[in-house]
C-alpha cells in the first residue's frame, strides 16, 4: 500500500468543493461536511484503471480512523479521477463496480471482515459496501449521468458512512434530511429520482452509479473473504499512532 497523501490544494479538488457550494445542489449532508472541513479529496487518475487503487485503500482507512477517533456528523471521503472519458452510464457504472470489487478484495486480504451491521449481499436491502469494517453508501457521479445532481465533469466516488445514517435515525433527524434533499433534488433536476427507495426497502447498491437501472439489474460484485495477506490490526495501530503521517500526507 502507498502512503495517503493530501490533495486538499489540488485544483480538481477544488472544483469538486465549488460544485457542492453552489446554491441548487441537493445533498446538504455534503454542504455540512464541506463547511465544516470534514469531507476529504483524493485525487486519483482514471476510474477504469486498478492503478490508484493501493492509494485510495489506505487513505480510505485513514478517514475510517479519523472518524472513529471523533465520530462528528458529517463526514464523507470523496475520490475524483483527472481522466474525464465520456462515459456512457453504464459504462461508468461498470467502472464503479470495478473499483468497489478491488477495494473489497484489498480490504478482505487485510484480514478485514464485514461490518456485522450490514449485509455483504449487494441483493440484499441492508447492503453497504463494507471497507476497514465499516459499511458504506458510495454515490457516484460522472459527466454522463442522467441526474442534474450526479452529473460532475469528472468521475467521483463519494464514500459516505454507514454508521452517520444509522445515528441520524437514532437521533429521528433521518427523516427530515433525507425529504430536505429529494425536495431541493425535484427543484434542481424537475423530477424526482426514480432509483430512490425507503431504507429497507431495496438494496441501496442499485443507487450507486446513479443510473436508473431495470428491475432485473444484477449488481456484478461479491464479497470475498480469503486469508489475510496483511495484519489488519497491526495496520490499524500504526494508523492511530501516526506512522502513516508526515507533512506532505493527510492530517
Amino acid at each position: 500500500m502507498l502512503l495517503p497523501t493530501d490533495d486538499t490544494g489540488h485544483p480538481l479538488a477544488e472544483r469538486f468543493r465549488h460544485f457542492i457550494r453552489q446554491q441548487p445542489f441537493p445533498c446538504v449532508g455534503a454542504k455540512s461536511a464541506l463547511s465544516r472541513g470534514q469531507l476529504k479529496v483524493l485525487v486519483a487518475h482514471d476510474i477504469a484503471s486498478d492503478a490508484d487503487d493501493a492509494r485510495i485503500y489506505p487513505a480510505l482507512l485513514a478517514f475510517i480512523c479519523r472518524y472513529r477517533a471523533r465520530r462528528e456528523q458529517f463526514q464523507s471521503f470523496a475520490v475524483v479521477f483527472e481522466k474525464s472519458s465520456n462515459l456512457s452510464e453504464e459504462a461508468f457504472e461498470a467502472a464503479l463496480w470495478r473499483r468497489m470489487q478491488s477495494l473489497s478484495d484489498h480490504d478482505s486480504g487485510l484480514g478485514h471482515a464485514q461490518d456485522p451491521r450490514v449485509s455483504a449481499n449487494p441483493d440484499d436491502p441492508h447492503f453497504s459496501m463494507s471497507l476497514g469494517g465499516e459499511g458504506f453508501f458510495i454515490v457516484g457521479l460522472h459527466p454522463g449521468a442522467s441526474r442534474k445532481a450526479r452529473r460532475f465533469d469528472h468521475p467521483v466516488l463519494v464514500f459516505n458512512l454507514h454508521d452517520q445514517f444509522e445515528r441520524l435515525r437514532a437521533e429521528g433527524r433521518y427523516d427530515r434530511l433525507r425529504d430536505s434533499i429529494v425536495e431541493r433534488d425535484v427543484a434542481w433536476a424537475g423530477s424526482v429520482n426514480p432509483m430512490l427507495a425507503q431504507h429497507g426497502e431495496r438494496s441501496a447498491a442499485r443507487q450507486f452509479s446513479g443510473r436508473a437501472v431495470p428491475d432485473d439489474w444484477v449488481c456484478p460484485y461479491q464479497r470475498r473473504e480469503g486469508a489475510a495477506q496483511w495484519d489488519a490490526q497491526q495496520v490499524a495501530a500504526d494508523l492511530r499512532s501516526g506512522a502513516f503521517v508526515a507533512g506532505q500526507m493527510e492530517g
